[in-house]
This record gives structure tokens, sequence and C-alpha cells, in this order.
């Protein structure tokens, strides 16, 4: 009976059906300005018409080799748009983009698989004081990706910015329709009768979960006829050297709630900022524990080129409530607010993206774009009322709320 269901939903996301291409006006408000406080306490939006503060430089870029630039287009033809960096193998390129959900709860079938090999992750908030993983690979593949969980709504929205093909494990009827309904129907790819792979069932230590080979994903959608030509993904620029105007960004931590929280230190050995995960409930944000958090299939702990924390603003869908029935819509529009790190250091910048296919960027207060370091990038999303706390030393936090 299972699989007979799982036919008819394959079955079903064959169907397309077009959607706009306009973008809802931005509702971004001036960016909170950090507070150099222990205390977490709500940050009054200062007016509209308040410039950003000007940033003043506090390190000069020592240049100690050949510089690399690229972006935000006309990227050499071995280089990915989305890490700035020679890919290594070049045909990876000439595919869509694969885009796979990983759960991290509950906590006790941690670690994750494949997640640090991703050209870029979003981390973001879904429900039930829990997060996801959305996971985007492009010029690298994973042997096995995973555990694949279901979609949410804000995966629609990074589906049409990385025009990817989708990898994930159900969604709400709500959700699921609005899927349906989306001009990326049919490359939507679903566990179903004989598709191991792409995705397949494992059972280490007894649990069975579901995982993902991008490369078989890839290969699965040229067979099921999924519109697999390069896409247009030009917008990110990168730079190998820090620009100024930084303040110091050693650590930064986001907590989501009780249950959610994690950590990012900068390794200046590796110049990476590496990931530690919650590890216990913390009910007033006073005793939270880490970890390292460790892929499993590479069996080292998951670190990022860039980390980047974007205010956008959360609302509850189809009329739910903070809860276990809870459904959060991420309304992304043209612009907001964001803080970026990159080489220990610490940028206010804006995120942009022009219509809802485009890749988001980032620029500087003045417009002007902010180069990302070549690698690999985690954008963390938080509320946009959510709070902004300048801890001192380079150390910064992050507190989500939804209005």
């Amino acid at each position: 009976m299972i699989r007979r269901i799982l036919m008819a939903v394959l079955a079903v996301l064959l169907l397309t059906a077009c959607t706009g291409n306009s973008l809802p006006e931005s509702t971004a408000t001036e960016m909170p300005t950090p507070q150099p406080s222990d205390t977490p306490t709500n940050t009054p939006e200062p007016p509209t018409s308040t410039p950003l503060p000007t940033l003043t430089p506090t390190t000069a870029a020592t240049v100690t080799s050949t510089p690399v630039a690229y972006g935000p287009g006309n990227y050499p033809a071995n280089v990915d748009p989305l890490t700035g960096m020679s890919a290594a193998d070049s045909k990876l390129l000439a595919r869509r983009p694969v885009s796979v959900k990983i759960q991290i709860f509950p906590r006790g079938q941690r670690p994750p698989w494949g997640a640090s090999l991703a050209d870029i992750v979003y981390d973001y908030y879904q429900n039930s004081g829990m997060t996801r993983f959305h996971a985007i690979f492009l010029g690298t593949n994973a042997e096995q990706v995973g555990p694949i969980r279901s979609g949410r709504l804000f995966d629609k929205q990074l589906v049409s910015m990385y025009k990817s093909i989708l990898a994930f494990g159900g969604a709400d009827r709500r959700i699921l329709s609005t899927f349906l309904n989306s001009d990326f129907a049919n490359r939507l790819v679903l566990e179903g009768y004989n598709n191991c792979p792409p995705m397949c069932r494992i059972e280490p230590n007894g649990s069975n979960f579901l995982v993902a080979n991008t490369e078989e994903i890839t290969k699965y959608a040229e067979k099921k006829k999924i519109s697999n030509e390069p896409q247009d993904m030009g917008g990110m620029t990168f730079h190998s050297i820090a620009p100024a105007g930084s303040r110091s960004g050693v650590q930064l931590s986001v907590r989501w709630s009780i249950s959610a929280y994690a950590r990012w230190d900068y390794d200046a050995a590796s110049g990476r900022y590496l990931r530690f995960q919650d590890t216990q409930e913390d009910q007033q944000g006073t005793n939270e524990a880490y970890a390292p958090l460790i892929d499993r299939l590479t069996g080292k702990q998951i670190a990022a080129d860039n980390v980047v924390v974007l205010l956008i603003p959360h609302q509850y869908a189809f009329s739910t409530k903070p809860g276990n029935g809870e459904i959060i819509d991420i309304v992304m529009g043209t612009t907001g607010y964001a803080f970026a790190f990159r080489d220990g250091q610490f940028y206010e910048v804006r995120w942009n993206r022009s219509t809802k296919d485009s890749v988001l960027a980032l620029t500087f207060p003045d417009g002007k774009p902010y180069p990302f370091k070549p690698g690999n990038t985690w954008f963390e999303v938080v509320g946009q009322s959510s709070q902004v706390l300048d801890k001192g030393n380079g150390v910064w936090r992050f507190v989500f709320k939804i209005p």
C-alpha cells in the first residue's frame, strides 16, 4: 500500500504549473544596531530613513599572492559560481544544482551525512523549536547526503533562486500542494518504488535513514526527462582578500529555541569557521552546551569559509499558531539586512535578489558588491526582529524571534 501511494505521488510530481516571477516589495526595516550586552533585550528598530553607520577599517589586507577574484558574472568555464573555486570536474557545472533536505533533529540521529561537501547550505527554523538544512550541490557531489526529511515553504524560495532539483522526504499536504503548483514541480524527487539509487534506505545502529547520492540524482533526473541543462548562477562576487571596513568576528552563535542553537568558531590555522551544535535543552539561554558537528560521510567537523546571518521576515502560514502544528513562512522580498563573517572578520551588509529566480548576493550599504571568500557558504536564517548582540572581543550572538 505504501509503495502504491508513493508511486501515485511520483506520478503527480510530473505535473507542472507556471507561476509569476514578481517579488513582493521588501518589508525590511533598518538593521538592528548590535548591542554590547550580556543580557538579551529587544532591539528597537530605528526609522527606515536613518542611514547605516559608516564602518571604519580596522584591518589592512596584505597581498601575499595573486588575488583570486570572480563575479558577479562571466565566471571562467571551470569556476563554480557558487563557491568561486575551480571545480574538480568542470562537467558538473553543466547541470542544474541538486538540493537536499537534511535533518539534525532528533539529536540521537546525528551526525548528518554530506553537508560539509555542499557549495551552499541554508540553516533555518522549520517548526516546533527545530531547524533543518537545505544543502545545495553544484561543483561537488556527495555519495551520501542525509538523513533526508520533509520540505518546508522556504524550500520553494530556495529552489526558485538556485533553479535546483529538490530531493526531500514528503511534506505537509498544504506545503506539498504549494510545491506541486509551482514552476519546479517536475524537478521534485521523492522516495518511491525502484528509485534506489538515487535515494536509498540505510540502517546504521538499527535506524532507517533515507539518504541520497547527488550524482545519482542528476542521472535520475536525466532518465526521467527532468530538465537538467546548465542554469544562470551568476550573482555572487568572490575575492581571496578580505575587504577593509571590518570588525572582529571570531565567533558567532545563533539561538532559535530552547532546543536549537549553534555556534561557529573561527579557526585561524585553517582560515575557516568550525560548526558546533546544541547537545541539551536550555530554557533560559544560560546553560547552552555544544559539541562539534561532525559530517558522518567525511568523519570531520563541518566547516565554512563564509557564514552569513540573514534577517528575513517570518510569519505563521495557513492560520497556524506556535506549537507542534505551526507552519512557518519565511517571506523573502528583494532585499534585507545581513551580517557576514569571513577570515575572522565581521561585516554589516545587505542581501539582495532582483527576481525570485536570482541567486542571493550581498552588497555593502553603499551598494558595492560584498566579496565572499572563495569556498563554501552557510546562511543562517533568522527573523527580521531577532536580537543582535555584540558580546565584545569579536563575539556575536543572534537570538531568533518571530513578531
